[in-house]
């Protein structure tokens, strides 16, 4: 009987086990997922800021008045004021999506702690159930 209840503790834990492998997997998927949107969103960004930056030097290019004013298109006025807007829109988007990158490794972290206990758990369980089984064994022989 006690190997009976050995044997299904040792189960329980292999299924709990294999469950935490899953969502271990399940969450490293996200965090990729999370990687790539950042990805996505600071290239977007970039290529928001060169199309700033284009406009404003064609612009400079154009006008002989500004090239006289300014020493090259960084300079005028609303460039900067441009390019600071560009970035207060992805400061944003941005930093949810490294706490969120932050949250998944947290949860992996937690994930593989608990795996790790389990699997602590399971080794117990097998030297219990291999002693029981050898001391059932012996008995038998007397």
């Amino acid at each position: 009987m006690a190997e009976a209840n050995l044997t299904e503790t040792l189960m329980c834990y292999t299924l709990r086990a294999n469950r935490l492998d899953l969502e271990i997997a399940q969450y490293q998927n996200l965090k990729t997922l999370a990687a790539y949107s950042q990805a996505d969103a600071n290239a977007i960004k970039a290529q928001d800021i060169e199309e700033v930056r284009r406009f404003y030097k064609d612009l400079y290019d154009s006008d002989p008045d500004l090239r006289e004013l300014y020493r090259n298109y960084t300079e005028i006025e609303d460039f900067e004021t441009e390019i600071d807007k560009i970035e207060a829109l992805y400061q944003d988007q941005l930093a949810e999506l490294n706490a969120w990158e932050t949250q998944l490794d947290a949860q992996i972290t937690t994930a593989s702690a608990e795996k790790e206990e389990i699997n602590a758990y399971k080794e117990f369980m097998k030297t219990t159930l291999s002693s029981n089984i050898q001391e059932d064994y012996n008995f038998k022989l007397s």
